[in-house]
């Protein structure tokens, strides 16, 4: 119990800052560029925008292979590619590239899904009435999409949380790593549980805002 204590006295609050970074910076990129790649995606396949089998059927291409692939795998397939990058292949911030990548191929998915939710209806209007595709883009496609939209930031900050633990099996820092070094390969029991309740905890408290908030919007 003493060096349970200790480990955590003395680790936790570094692997807690490991993990923030690993999960703002990607979570920020992922939101950004996989948002982009969502409402292109939907902006190919709707015949009301900009319908192009061709460039949907490549961005989906591309975005399914990532899908496609267990994260700890993918995580060994960008080695190189995070070398070039950040120069080491150890460390939250090598950490951060195989996981950015996997998040934005996630989000990219959920947004579009969150796009094609809105009724074409709503989009047909506004492009009768003579509105701008800026306008139709911000003022109405997002706004309508936006309670689906919280959702799909809530369920990708989880996933996000999850390929950051897993990030610890390559020595990528954070809580992950934490429990895998003293509470798998140390046997340091206490750790292990401190470490899956902090992980249970946080996820189960930024789902249930995430579903308060798209509700709230969604009444609206």
């Amino acid at each position: 119990m003493d060096s349970t204590i200790e480990i955590l006295k003395s680790e936790l609050g570094q692997a807690a800052l490991d993990s923030g970074k690993m999960i703002g910076t990607a979570m920020i990129i992922s939101l950004i560029v996989g948002g982009a790649l969502g409402l292109i995606l939907y902006l190919t396949s709707n015949k009301l925008f900009f319908k192009n089998n061709l460039a949907n059927s490549f961005a989906g291409f591309v975005i399914n292979i990532i899908r496609s692939l267990p994260f700890i795998i993918l995580l060994v397939l960008l080695l190189p590619i995070t070398k070039i990058i950040v120069g080491s292949n150890i460390g939250p911030e090598a950490a951060t590239v195989p996981i950015t990548i996997a998040a934005i191929a996630f989000f990219a998915r959920l947004s579009e899904g969150a796009f094609n939710e809105v009724d074409s209806g709503v989009i047909e209007a506004a492009i009768s009435s003579g509105a701008s595709l800026r306008l139709i883009l911000f003022d109405v496609l997002i706004v309508e999409a936006f309670p689906s939209l919280i959702r799909a930031i809530t369920v990708n900050l989880v996933s996000l949380i999850g390929y950051s633990a897993m990030a610890g099996i390559v020595g990528g820092g954070g809580i992950g790593d934490l429990a895998i070094r003293y509470g798998y390969y140390r046997y340091e029991t206490g750790v292990m549980i401190v470490t899956v309740l902090i992980l249970l905890v946080l996820v189960q408290a930024i789902q249930i805002t995430g579903d308060a908030l798209a509700t709230k919007l969604s009444r609206k």
